[in-house]
């Protein structure tokens, strides 16, 4: 009778652990099921797409999104107030960012490949929406600019409050030849404090 009895225990604990170990394997099965649905392994194809991955956001005008496997895409943000063509292979503004509420004076600061600067300089200028020019500057080079690799620069424009609120932040690439096929530029919105 006792051998029955405890026969009979071990046969409802083996039942139990059974029953347990059964629902803790569909748990982790569903869970495995769910999360590899989930899981997107897709490259993205454009900047919107990195951005909503969680990538790597490099802070610099236009904006950048860096995928783990080093892949870059460029912000394109469709303002009409800006050059679209992507020139951060040749300039890169690190401030003011777009859309920035600015104030005098106002530190401009960056990188920008050698050759957009001669005598280790470039012009940039402040206009207003009415292409009022608030303010223009010379930007300097923070290092050797007779390469072709990407060298800092920074500038101080000084300005008076203007009549508009909003207004573009130009960055001239120099050209001391004057031929129009060797002009760029980077414009950049912002908008007056």
């Amino acid at each position: 009778m006792l051998k029955s009895y405890v026969f009979n225990i071990k046969n409802k604990i083996m039942k139990k652990i059974i029953f347990i170990a059964l629902i803790m394997f569909l748990i982790i099965i569903t869970v495995l099921i769910f999360d590899i649905g989930r899981k997107d392994d897709t490259e993205p194809m454009n900047f919107k797409e990195c951005l909503l991955k969680g990538y790597l956001i490099l802070e610099s005008f236009p904006r950048q999104c860096q995928t783990p496997k080093g892949k870059f895409f460029v912000e394109d943000s469709g303002n009409n107030n800006i050059v679209t063509d992507d020139k951060s292979n040749l300039i890169k503004v690190d401030a003011p960012l777009p859309n920035d509420n600015i104030k005098s004076p106002l530190l401009v600061s960056g990188v920008a490949r050698g050759y957009w600067f001669f005598e280790a300089s470039f012009p940039i200028s402040l206009v207003d929406d009415d292409n009022n020019e608030i303010a223009s500057g010379i930007a300097q080079a923070d290092g050797e600019w007779m390469t072709t690799e990407f060298v800092p620069f920074k500038s101080i424009l000084n300005f008076d409050k203007s009549s508009t609120t909003a207004g573009r932040l130009i960055f001239k690439k120099d050209n001391p030849s004057g031929l129009s096929e060797n002009d760029d530029e980077l414009i950049i919105p912002i908008i007056f404090d």
